[in-house]
C-alpha cells in the first residue's frame, strides 16, 4: 500500500509533483475542495489526466483537511495505491429529498459482492435526507460492511454543494467507492464531545427531517427561547446548540442533529437527519477542549480496529470528516482537533478529509452506520 498527500492552491499550484507512478485500477484518488466549482475544476481536471486508470472520489467542503491543517479554497488530495484490494466506484443522481432512500439502495446494488469489506460514501450536503440515504445503502449491504463518509459542505452558507460525478462536480451527484478483499483493514471512530442540558422534550409533530412541535409547542418558538440574542442569527447559530435525539425506550442509541434551515411561517426547524415523532430531544452544548478530546477518541477507536497503535505501525490512509458546527465553535482553535488526529497516526501516513454537513459512520460501539452531526469521524484504511 503506497500513499501520498498533495494539496493544490489556486495561486501556488500543487504542493508537490503529482505521484503519477501510483496510477492503477487499484488506486484511490480522494479529493476535497472549495464549494465554487470554477475554483475546484482546474485541479480536478489535472487529477483526471494524471491518474486516468484510478478511481476518483471528490466533494465540496466547509474546510479542507490536509495533515494537521485546515484550509479554505484549496484541494486536499490523498492518492493511495492498494496492493491487495479491489476498488469499484458507484454513482447515481439524487432526484430530490424524497429519493434519498432509493438512491442509497441504487448505490448498494452497484457495489454488492461477497468480498465487499467497506464503502466510503459522498453525498450532497443540501436537498438530501442523509439518514435515509445511509439507511438505503446499509439495509441492502447488511451490517458486515463498514460504511463511512460524509455530506458535502458549502462553508457556513448551506446553499450549493457538489460531488464528483461523471468526471465533473454535480450538485445532485451521489458517489461511493467499494473496497474488496481480505487484506483490507478498515477502522472507524466517531465521537462528539457534546453534553446534554435543559429539560427533555418529546417530538410531538414532525415530517422526516422537519420538526414542527416539541411537547405540543411550536418548535422554532421554543428553540428561540433558549438561544436568546443568538436567535437572530439562525440557522447559523443553531450549529452551536444541536439536539440529541433518541427513541423513548431503554438503551436506545442517541444521535446528534444539527439545524439546516428554519421556517418562520410554519414555525419549524429542518435538520440534517430524521426527527422521529415520539422520540426524545434535548439541547446540547460543548467546549473547545471537549471537542479536541473527542477527536483524540475517534482516531484512537479507528486505529485500534486496524491493529495499529497511536504513533506506531505501518502507514495508513486516515480520512477525517468533521462537522462545520465544530469549526464555527472552535474558531481559531479549529486546527487543534485536526492536529490531534494527525499526531497519533503512524509515521508516513496520509491525513485528509473535510468539514461537512453530516458525518457517516457507525457510532461508538455500534456496528451499523448512521448519519451524525457535530461529530468528528475518522476512517483508517490499511492492508495486511
Amino acid at each position: 500500500m503506497q500513499i501520498r498527500h498533495v494539496s493544490h492552491e489556486a495561486q501556488g499550484g500543487w504542493s508537490h509533483p503529482l505521484p503519477t507512478e501510483l496510477d492503477s485500477a487499484s488506486t484511490l484518488v480522494l479529493a476535497f475542495g472549495p464549494p465554487a466549482t470554477a475554483a475546484a475544476e482546474p485541479a480536478l481536471r489535472e487529477l483526471a489526466r494524471a491518474f486516468p486508470s484510478s478511481v476518483h472520489m471528490a466533494c465540496s467542503s466547509a474546510g479542507e483537511i490536509a495533515g494537521g491543517q485546515v484550509n479554505d479554497d484549496s484541494v486536499s488530495v490523498a492518492v493511495t495505491r492498494f496492493e491487495h484490494t479491489r476498488l469499484q466506484r458507484a454513482a447515481t443522481q439524487l432526484d430530490g429529498v424524497a429519493d434519498s432512500l432509493a438512491a442509497g439502495a441504487r448505490l448498494a446494488s452497484q457495489l454488492a459482492a461477497p468480498d465487499l469489506r467497506a464503502v466510503f460514501l459522498l453525498s450532497p450536503g443540501v436537498n438530501v435526507n442523509g439518514a435515509a440515504l445511509v439507511k438505503g445503502l446499509r439495509d441492502q449491504l447488511g451490517s458486515g460492511v463498514v460504511v463511512t463518509g460524509g455530506l458535502a459542505g458549502d462553508g457556513p452558507r448551506f446553499q450549493n454543494t457538489w460531488v464528483l460525478n461523471d468526471g465533473a462536480p454535480a450538485p445532485a451527484g451521489v458517489a461511493a467507492v467499494g473496497l474488496y478483499g481480505t487484506a483490507l483493514r478498515v477502522g472507524h471512530g466517531c465521537d462528539g464531545g457534546w453534553q446534554d442540558f435543559g429539560p427533555e422534550r418529546r417530538i410531538t409533530r414532525s415530517d422526516g427531517p422537519v420538526l414542527y412541535e416539541l411537547d405540543g409547542q411550536p418548535a422554532l418558538a421554543l428553540y428561540k427561547t433558549y438561544l436568546g440574542d443568538l436567535a437572530n442569527r439562525l440557522p447559523g447559530s443553531g450549529l452551536l446548540f444541536p439536539l440529541s435525539v433518541h427513541a423513548d425506550e431503554p438503551g436506545a442509541p442517541t444521535l446528534v442533529r444539527t439545524i439546516l434551515a428554519v421556517d418562520e411561517e410554519a414555525q419549524s426547524l429542518t435538520f440534517a437527519g430524521d426527527m422521529p415523532q415520539g422520540a426524545i430531544a434535548r439541547l446540547m452544548r460543548t467546549s473547545v477542549d471537549r471537542l479536541v478530546d473527542s477527536a483524540e477518541s475517534a482516531v484512537g477507536q479507528a486505529l485500534s480496529q486496524t491493529g495499529r497503535t497511536e504513533g506506531g505501525g505501518s502507514p495508513v490512509l486516515a480520512v477525517s470528516v468533521s462537522c462545520i458546527g465544530r469549526r464555527l465553535l472552535m474558531g481559531e482553535r479549529t486546527e487543534e482537533e485536526v492536529e490531534a488526529v494527525a499526531d497519533r497516526l503512524p509515521p508516513g501516513s496520509a491525513h485528509t478529509g473535510f468539514y461537512s454537513y453530516g458525518e457517516i459512520a457507525p457510532g461508538a460501539g455500534a456496528v451499523c452506520a448512521d448519519l451524525h452531526n457535530q461529530t468528528m469521524t475518522v476512517t483508517v484504511m490499511a492492508e495486511d
